[in-house]
C-alpha cells in the first residue's frame, strides 16, 4: 500500500501476496537491478543487530490489507532464514492515528505475545472488521485474548513502549518508506512491492540483498 493512499480511502496498487522463495531458486531468478527493484540508501542506517548478523526490517501497518495478505507468506520466509539473519518488524505511522497500532505491537512484544497474537490482530481488523485503533478498543480486544488488562494498559502507556514507537518512526523515515509492506536490509537497501513489481518478487529481491550483505559485511 503506497504512502499516498493513506490519505484517501483504503485501496492499493500493490500486487498479490508473496511466497517465500528458496535460495536455490535465486539462480533461476532475474538479478535485481538497483534503482528498479530496490534502492540503495544515500545514508546508511545504524543497525541493532550484532556484528556478523544481517538485519532485515519488515515495515507494516495492521490496517493495511496488503500487509494482512503478506503476513502468512512472510512468516514462513522468516522461519527459514539462517542464524545470521535477524528479522524485525517495524510498525509504521504515516499519520498520527497509526500510533495506537504501533503501541499495540510493542506492547505485545513486551509481553512476549507477538508469535501468538500478531496474526490475531490482523484477523480482528480484516476478517472480523473490528475497530482496534484506539486505546480503549485495544484494551477491550486484549482482554478478550485473556491478557491482564491492568498490565497491558501499563505497558501500552509505558516509557519503554513510547521509546520503541519513536525508534520505529525514526527507522521509517531513515529508510524513506514509501508504502507497506516493505523491507529494509542491513541499513543499506530498501525495497517494496511497487519497486520489485510484485509481492512475490519482493522476497526474491530481499534474498538477493541478504546474500549481498553477507559478502560485504
Amino acid at each position: 500500500m503506497n504512502r499516498r493512499d493513506f490519505s484517501a480511502a483504503v485501496g492499493g496498487v500493490l500486487a498479490s501476496a508473496a511466497a517465500g522463495v528458496p535460495v536455490a531458486a535465486l539462480a533461476q531468478a532475474k538479478q535485481p537491478q538497483e534503482g528498479i527493484d530496490y534502492i540503495t540508501l544515500d545514508k546508511r542506517v545504524p543497525v541493532d543487530a550484532s556484528q556478523g548478523k544481517v538485519e532485515v526490517l519488515e515495515f507494516f501497518w495492521y490496517g493495511c490489507p496488503h500487509c494482512n495478505a503478506f503476513e502468512p507468506r512472510f512468516e514462513p520466509w522468516v522461519k527459514r532464514q539462517a542464524a545470521d539473519v535477524v528479522v524485525k518488524r517495524v510498525p509504521v505511522a504515516f499519520r498520527d492515528d497509526f500510533v495506537p497500532h504501533q503501541r499495540l505491537y510493542y506492547t505485545l512484544e513486551a509481553l512476549g505475545k507477538v508469535d501468538q497474537l500478531h496474526p490475531k490482530v490482523y484477523h480482528a481488523v480484516h476478517m472480523e472488521h473490528q475497530a482496534v485503533n484506539r486505546e480503549d478498543l485495544i484494551l477491550a480486544w486484549a482482554g478478550k485474548q485473556g491478557l491482564d488488562a491492568a498490565q497491558f494498559k501499563e505497558l501500552y502507556n509505558s516509557f519503554s513502549v513510547a521509546s520503541k514507537v519513536r525508534r520505529a518512526t525514526q527507522l521509517q523515515n531513515a529508510y524513506k518508506v514509501q508504502g507497506v509492506p516493505s523491507i529494509g536490509v542491513a541499513g543499506r537497501w530498501y525495497t517494496d512491492g511497487t519497486l520489485a513489481g510484485s509481492m512475490d518478487r519482493l522476497l526474491q529481491v530481499t534474498d538477493w540483498l541478504v546474500a549481498d550483505a553477507r559478502k560485504t559485511r
